[in-house]
């Protein structure tokens, strides 16, 4: 379960970290009503579960009454990364001179959570974890004994921020680890961690994302699950009964077991593509099922190409077969080209049912993928 950042930050706060004065809005009037109960300037910010918002226009700043109304205007109701914006946080704008990064999730490399700081804040931290490493510094806790202060302090030294915000930031990133694990969250982090001319620290931004199994543990945290702001196609996957996830390239990816959709994934990401979506139609799928399956996927707007990889165990590749055949002859035309990899449980059967006019078929999953990946970049 993913927090809103106006959720994440009312946990925060009520931990101790630092956070600016904000209220949320869903009109104009409300926008404009909380930034001048706040005082300009102002930040408006869209709440969806995407990342990216400010490049993709949805975080303004105001200076005033009538540029409060245009990012208003500009942000509630628009389409973001598929998302459509019915809520915004107005917040203080925080006068910085440094940008910050702490998080913490878990490392299941070493089988143990990590805790991470870096100087370079404000930017996507998986770019910079990718080209410098060396810049983000790393410490490992036992869960047994929770972090320890010279865990935090190390952190934080081996970092390189300055020895003025060293035990300040050192305290966030301990409460953030607690709440990491008070809350049974997969990950805490705020990008940025703003540093003032005042030498204060500020959470100018929240990521907190909770276990759904563990739910049950927190009821306060249940309540916040706002099911009315999730993605239309993350929405329909629930409807069908899909795990489904969807990203931001163009290969929609379609297979049966989390493990065959996760090499798939990989293997896009190898010869070149970029996944549009991680979806499995789990085991003993019918040809409802698959139709259900090919449905979200095209009803997706980003995916120029599909790959759909079976492997029959309990699932049947005729039955499968027939579910891709029923889904695309309903079509007056076919969207997007799909190629189509089936292999184990009355693959051999499948393949012969397969309408060939419709779809590619081929017989590896690496030629499955390539052509796929092949078809997405033909496409744009």
């Amino acid at each position: 379960m993913r927090l809103h950042e106006y959720q994440a930050k009312e946990v925060f706060s009520d931990a101790g970290i630092p956070t600016p004065d904000s209220a949320l809005a869903e009109s104009v009037e409300e926008v404009v009503e909380a930034a001048e109960d706040i005082g300009y300037p102002v930040a408006v910010k869209a709440q969806v579960h995407v990342g990216g918002r400010g490049k993709a226009g949805g975080i303004k700043l105001a200076e005033n009454r009538d540029e409060a109304e245009a990012a208003a205007e500009s942000i509630i109701g628009m389409d973001l990364k598929g998302y459509t914006v019915e809520q915004v946080l107005v917040e203080g704008a925080v006068d910085f001179v440094n940008e910050l990064y702490v998080g913490v999730t878990m490392d299941r490399g070493e089988g143990k959570p990590v805790a991470m700081v870096s100087t370079k804040g404000g930017v996507d931290i998986e770019s910079v974890a990718e080209e410098t490493p060396d810049a983000i510094a790393r410490e490992h806790i036992d869960p047994a004994f929770g972090m320890h202060p010279y865990q935090a302090r190390k952190a934080v030294y081996d970092a390189g921020v300055d020895r003025d915000l060293a035990m300040d930031v050192a305290s966030v990133l301990t409460t953030l680890y607690d709440l990491w694990d008070d809350k049974d969250a997969s990950d805490a982090e705020i990008n940025p961690l703003m540093v003032t001319s005042d030498d204060e620290v500020v959470a100018a931004d929240a990521v907190l994302n909770i276990d759904g199994d563990a739910l049950f543990r927190h009821p306060d945290l249940a309540e916040m699950e706002e099911d009315s702001y999730e993605d239309d196609l993350e929405r329909k996957a629930g409807e069908y009964g899909f795990d489904y996830v969807r990203l931001d390239g163009n290969v929609g990816i379609i297979g049966n077991g989390a493990g065959l959709v996760m090499t798939t994934l990989d293997l896009v990401d190898y010869y070149g593509g970029e996944p549009a979506n991680f979806l499995d139609i789990g085991g003993g799928a019918k040809a409802e099922r698959v139709t259900n399956a090919l449905d979200m996927v095209f009803s997706d707007e980003n995916v120029d190409s599909v790959v759909f990889n079976i492997f029959g165990g309990i699932t049947r590749g005729d039955e499968v077969a027939k579910g891709i055949n029923e889904a695309l002859e309903s079509l007056d035309e076919i969207p997007k080209p799909v190629v189509v990899r089936l292999a184990g449980t009355n693959a051999e059967e499948g393949m012969e049912i397969l309408n060939t006019d419709l779809v590619q078929v081929e017989a590896t999953l690496e030629d499955a993928v390539q052509r796929a990946v092949k078809n997405a970049e033909e496409e744009q």
